[in-house]
């Protein structure tokens, strides 16, 4: 489905929105308004994907510092 100002295409025919019934108009508001909150959701699923990959490489660098800490110390006490 695809519209044009009061124009809608199915299927490669077009409606004048204005000749539609109460329900065909009620069905592409419903679908104009899933076509906003799937858009607001992939937004919101770029934002976690960041910031979860964000926590992810933090956890990373945490543990790898620990990892070489460990080992300068170990080599401290060989020493």
């Amino acid at each position: 489905m695809t519209e044009q100002s009061n124009v809608i295409t199915i299927d490669g025919k077009e409606y004048n929105q204005e000749d539609l019934s109460q329900d065909q108009n009620y069905f592409i508001n419903q679908i104009k308004d899933l076509q906003a909150k799937a858009a607001s959701l992939r937004f919101q699923l770029e934002q976690v994907t960041v910031a979860q990959n964000a926590f992810t490489n933090s956890l990373i660098q945490s543990v790898k510092g620990e990892e070489e800490e460990s080992t300068d110390n170990a080599d401290e006490n060989a020493a």
